[in-house]
């Protein structure tokens, strides 16, 4: 039995451009991919934070430390410059490979570059 879980997530990244009559996917910083984890041509999910879309594409890299968050195709309907989405990717484990199990999490500044990564959301005080 293979349980899903969440392999890297890349947390409030600001989409830089979205081009309607480009191919499809979602053109990702080349750091940001090697940071997490996600590999070109991989499925991911894509969390609109500012209007709450939610939906499924393919990452393709861009170039390296450029903050290229760019959403294509007809998902660029789904998303504009500057709204903050969470992409991420997961992956099919074993039950013997959940007991040391963690994700990569991927923080960024307001210009889409690496603050911080991590394996466990932080708990948030009450």
């Amino acid at each position: 039995m293979h349980t899903m879980m969440l392999k890297a997530k890349l947390h409030r990244v600001r989409v830089t451009h979205s081009e309607l009559e480009y191919e499809g996917s979602c053109a990702i910083d080349g750091k940001l991919l090697d940071q997490s984890g996600i590999r070109e041509y991989e499925q991911i999910q894509i969390y609109n934070v500012n209007n709450g879309e939610r939906f499924t594409t393919y990452a393709i890299r861009a170039e390296a430390g450029s903050g290229t968050i760019s959403v294509n195709g007809a998902a660029a309907r789904l998303a504009a410059p500057n709204d903050i989405l969470i992409i991420a990717a997961y992956v099919g484990l074993t039950q013997a490979e959940l007991l040391d199990y963690a994700p990569t999490l991927v923080y960024v500044d307001a210009h889409n570059q690496v603050a911080r990564v991590g394996h466990a959301i932080p708990v948030q005080a009450a």
